[in-house]
């Protein structure tokens, strides 16, 4: 049932005028700041005020995207670093749940392994880089599984929280009903908990990018990590900015998408 702007009050009017009108000046000052500072950037290197052979600027990056875009390595190299990214977000995100919800489920395996997930989530992934390539091979298998690692335990631990964090009252009164942990689980645990779950993924998507680059930086021979690596190695700085760039538009993308997500649970929900 659609309502008509007549059937609300002046005061809530008031209200989403001022609340639309707070998104208009948040949008159009977060599009004014990068503006702004393309703008800057752009004209301090053509004064010379900064080296653009160590900083480039928008106009060489945009000329080197345009030659990666002319010799089709653009979408070749954007490729295999997001299917790379999307598998091991998927995965570490997914099987850490799984993990969390088989901890929940088992209170003794949990007294028993939370030490060595906080040993384990400290410890820095890039360390095992070369034992994974022996492991499990170079290239694209090894880039994934580094990404999941660096994922997993974060995603384990935040949310077997979030199962933990459940309210106990509910719990006892579903078990007082007959409820057994499977039905509490699917009835109870697991709905609380999904607000918790988006924002694992939010966290997720920085985590994901950090691990595919990380990886392809140890072994690759395709991807913006490795066009970041080569880009150092040959001093084309301008080609280690555009990668830069276009890391950091895919990641926000992705991170759009997630929160498109959020937005459409809380709709839902409301």
């Amino acid at each position: 049932m659609k309502h008509s702007k007549e059937n609300y009050s002046k005061e809530h009017l008031n209200y989403l005028k001022k609340r639309k009108n707070n998104l208009i000046i948040i949008l159009s000052s977060q599009i004014g700041i990068l503006v702004i500072f393309i703008f800057l950037w752009e004209l301090l290197a053509q004064i010379g005020a900064i080296n653009s052979f160590i900083t480039s600027s928008p106009s060489k990056i945009i000329k080197t995207m345009g030659e990666l875009w002319a010799s089709g390595d653009l979408f070749m190299h954007m490729g295999v670093t997001l299917v790379e990214t999307i598998a091991g977000f998927l995965i570490a995100s997914f099987l850490g749940t799984f993990i969390a919800i088989l901890l929940w489920w088992s209170e003794k395996a949990r007294k028993i392994l939370e030490p060595y997930l906080v040993v384990l989530n400290s410890l820095p992934k890039i360390a095992l880089g070369p034992l994974i390539i022996i492991w499990v091979g170079s290239g694209t298998s090894a880039i994934i599984t580094i990404c999941v690692l660096i994922c997993i335990i974060i995603t384990t631990i935040t949310m077997l929280n979030a199962f933990l964090s459940c309210d106990e009252d509910k719990i006892l009164l579903m078990k007082s009903m007959g409820a057994n942990k499977l039905k509490i689980l699917i009835k109870l645990v697991l709905p609380y908990s999904a607000p918790n779950f988006i924002s694992m993924l939010k966290i997720n998507v920085g985590m994901s990018w950090v691990g595919s680059i990380m990886g392809e930086y140890l072994s690759s021979s395709a991807g913006l990590g490795y066009l970041i690596v080569y880009g150092s190695q040959v001093f084309r700085l301008d080609l280690v900015m555009t990668s830069t760039v276009i890391l950091c538009i895919l990641a926000g993308i992705m991170y759009y998408l997630v929160a498109l997500l959020e937005k459409y649970y809380n709709k839902k929900h409301r």
